[in-house]
């Protein structure tokens, strides 16, 4: 027996069996609110395996970054599978606190100075809507799914799954203008059979959405942000 064939073998059996996975999604909204309907950019699309195919969770070595800079975090949208690691790098002359105090998972990294990092383990799904508490207008969502087949829409709304095997998904969105009920309604079953699957044109509408002001991690109303430029090496 030859042990390097058979995994070839094997490694190319798995191969032909995962398909790639490609799809589009579109914004409705009001005319008086189209501006930025040019860039379609950040919305998530996962696929949830519906067969008896094990959760995914990412390996602990998996990390990836969401940077501080010019008081905004980058990027905006991330999704992530359940179980990986965010490191939020203050890459600002001034002092950071991001926090979350949303449902998906609440946490507080606490004040920390330029040129440092704190870090977050995700381990449940759902969406983390992340604020800084100096500075009102920072914010950003994090995706926590529960697959390894996901991804986020370019520009042009198009979205790209690669290496899923075959088998019957629950196909969902995320869109940060859209409500609850409209992004519910969206999700449906899918059954992947061939190598390649074009999912379509799928339109999201705006239609409900409110933008609601968030308060600070203490539950209240901004103030002026705190002058932080007495603390060495920072700068306001």
């Amino acid at each position: 027996m030859t042990w390097p064939s058979l995994i070839c073998f094997n490694l190319s059996v798995l191969t032909l069996a995962a398909s790639s996975i490609t799809g589009k999604v579109s914004v409705i909204s009001e005319p008086s609110h189209a501006a930025h309907l040019h860039d379609c950019s950040g919305i998530v699309v996962w696929l949830q395996p519906l067969d008896d195919k094990p959760a995914a969770v990412a390996r602990s070595s998996s990390r990836i970054r969401i940077r501080q800079k010019n008081k905004t975090f980058s990027p905006h949208v991330l999704v992530v599978p359940v179980g990986t690691t965010v490191e939020f790098p203050n890459d600002d002359p001034i002092f950071h606190n991001a926090f979350s105090s949303y449902n998906g998972q609440i946490f507080d990294i606490g004040l920390y100075p330029p040129g440092s990092t704190r870090s977050i383990t995700f381990r449940r799904e759902g969406v983390v809507r992340v604020f800084c508490n100096i500075h009102a207008a920072m914010s950003a969502v994090i995706v926590v799914v529960n697959t390894l087949y996901f991804a986020a829409t370019g520009k042009d709304g198009v979205f790209q799954i690669e290496g899923v095997p075959k088998g019957p998904y629950r196909l969902a969105f995320y869109y940060e203008r859209a409500t609850d009920k409209t992004l519910e309604g969206l999700s449906r079953m899918v059954v992947i059979r061939n190598d390649a699957e074009d999912l379509g044109v799928t339109g999201i509408s705006e239609a409900g959405y409110l933008a609601i002001p968030h308060m600070n991690k203490y539950g209240k109303p901004y103030g002026p942000a705190p002058d932080v430029s007495t603390y060495p090496g920072t700068q306001q």
